[in-house]
């Protein structure tokens, strides 16, 4: 016999535990990663623009992981000190850059002479950041997201609403996260009573953030859609391979050195998922080709690119930001195809006969008989 409650299945244990998970975020990681990587560059820019100069005098040197820390402090204050989900994503941003100029300065700490200009610190930073995706992709997509866990996510919104009101935006987002919570779960009715009672209030905290994320999944999803885009996708992902493969030469320390040959094996296993993949749209199978062009970004990223770190420092930076947008692209297009497989299953199961076990449902006069 199966364990339940009365409110049904069991949950899990890290749901009874109190730890449920954020619809949203991915997101927030991804602007924690995206805010931390571009700090990491327009500091290093910076610096080497002005010279490296040094904050302080007589034998005091005010290191930028000092704001890095003050800035990480202010971020984690907003998560403890507000409820309700419209803070995240600006401590997910404060936290990002200040975890960015905190990392910045890891030469200093695995060095017996504090320097910052040493050499792996670029492939150091990039380890760290895919570390930190990897790890967070293992515990977020290990399980499917529980409709209670949605359903928590409903309350979320809710909880912003009964103090100070909901926005017309912010209670679309709550109804369209409650329209899949299934109605035999226990809370729905009162979670959907709840949401009624919040007064409008079209007062919000600017969301920048929010607006950016919208602005660029659907300029994903144009791009993604358009015409060319699977011949483009092609092109770019062959050149990327041998433009990686001659950075890494001319820049890196010879064919014979690690990184050079860590970033051709890399190279070549991209080249190969990319050739499968224009295999596969030649023969109009668009779902396996996107499947094989993002596995050639996905080898890019977290094989080809922490060599290409390691041989040229952030002269690597160009090719990382581009594997980040074809893989943007690819998940859009994914994701895409993803519902309009799950519309037409829909369609098609409306349109199945009634199960002779079951009681039938009431038919539409104007369907054929």
């Amino acid at each position: 016999m199966s364990a339940t409650t009365s409110t049904g299945p069991r949950s899990s244990y890290l749901m009874r535990a109190g730890l449920v998970r954020n619809v949203r975020s991915g997101e927030h990681l991804t602007t924690f990663v995206v805010s931390g990587v571009a700090t990491v560059l327009v500091t290093r820019l910076i610096l080497s623009l002005s010279g490296y100069p040094q904050i302080g005098g007589r034998g005091l040197h005010i290191a930028h992981v000092l704001p890095g820390g003050l800035l990480m402090l202010i971020a984690i204050s907003l998560l403890l000190g507000y409820v309700g989900p419209v803070v995240r994503p600006a401590a997910a941003t404060v936290g990002g850059i200040g975890f960015g100029l905190f990392i910045d300065e890891v030469g200093k700490f695995v060095t017996s002479d504090n320097n910052y200009f040493y050499k792996p610190t670029a492939a150091i930073v990039y380890i760290v950041f895919v570390l930190i995706v990897l790890a967070f992709r293992f515990l977020t997509t290990r399980r499917p997201i529980d409709p209670r866990e949605e359903l928590a996510n409903v309350i979320d919104h809710a909880v912003e609403g009964v103090a100070g009101g909901l926005s017309r935006r912010r209670r679309a987002e709550a109804e369209e996260l409650l329209r899949v919570v299934p109605p035999q779960i226990s809370g729905r009715r009162e979670t959907t009573e709840l949401l009624a009672a919040c007064p409008p209030d079209e007062v919000e905290l600017a969301a920048p953030v929010d607006a950016a994320w919208q602005a660029l999944q659907k300029g994903f999803e144009r791009l993604a859609t358009h015409p060319k885009a699977p011949r483009v996708a092609v092109i770019v992902l062959a050149v990327q391979v041998v433009g990686e493969l001659i950075i890494a030469i001319v820049l890196g320390n010879g064919l014979g050195s690690l990184p050079v040959i860590g970033v051709t094996a890399g190279s070549l296993l991209s080249a190969t998922f990319t050739v499968r993949g224009a295999l596969a749209l030649r023969k109009h199978n668009r779902a396996r080709a996107v499947r094989l062009f993002e596995l050639a970004v996905l080898v890019s990223l977290l094989m080809t690119q922490v060599f290409q770190f390691a041989a040229t420092q952030f002269a690597a930076a160009f090719g990382m930001l581009l594997d980040l947008v074809m893989l943007g692209l690819l998940r859009a297009e994914r994701d895409r195809m993803r519902r309009a497989v799950d519309t037409t299953l829909k369609t098609k199961t409306l349109r199945l006969p009634p199960d002779p076990d079951l009681p039938p449902f009431p038919q539409d006069p104007s369907d054929p008989v």
